[in-house]
């Protein structure tokens, strides 16, 4: 197991940043597609994709958007966040193989523990990929959790 501790509300500075980053596997676009039930065949469908403005299969959008709640809860302000909004803007699609690395950035502190986080997606070439902000409310007290490891599935 992995020991995370969040920043609470009192210890975050504006232009403090954090970073969290994940290899896109054909085995990560399987499984978004049936957690979330979004089989529109440009992520799944080679043939499919190949005659799309793309030319490839590429991930779901929100699957970018799935690994900024990640380093939001896992990285900064980290366990104990709670998510109240996200703006997102995609600028570039991503493929399979690409490595993404998700950029937070503390904007604004707001009153009763709300923050303003900018989040930005950037894949191996340093290309934005999706651009946006959050509105979360900060942990109060400092915690440290150990978080969970997670499943190995075997694709069916």
């Amino acid at each position: 197991m992995t020991l995370s501790t969040c920043t609470p509300y009192d210890s975050l500075e504006v232009g403090q940043k954090a970073t969290f980053s994940k290899l896109v596997t054909e085995h990560d676009i399987m499984l978004f597609a049936s957690m979330s039930g979004d089989r529109n065949p440009v992520h799944l469908d080679a043939e499919y994709a190949a005659g799309t403005m793309f030319k490839e299969r590429i991930a779901h959008g929100m699957f970018s958007g799935a690994l900024i709640s990640a380093a939001v809860a896992c990285e900064l302000p980290g366990p104990g966040t709670i998510y109240l909004g996200q703006q997102m803007e995609f600028k570039l699609p991503v493929k399979l193989n690409d490595t993404l690395t998700v950029q937070l950035e503390i904007l604004e502190k707001l009153p009763k523990y709300r923050v303003r986080i900018g989040t930005r997606v950037v894949n191996q070439k340093d290309e934005v990929v999706v651009d946006g902000e959050a509105l979360i409310m900060a942990p109060r007290k400092e915690q440290s959790v150990e978080l969970a490891e997670l499943p190995t599935f075997v694709a069916q």
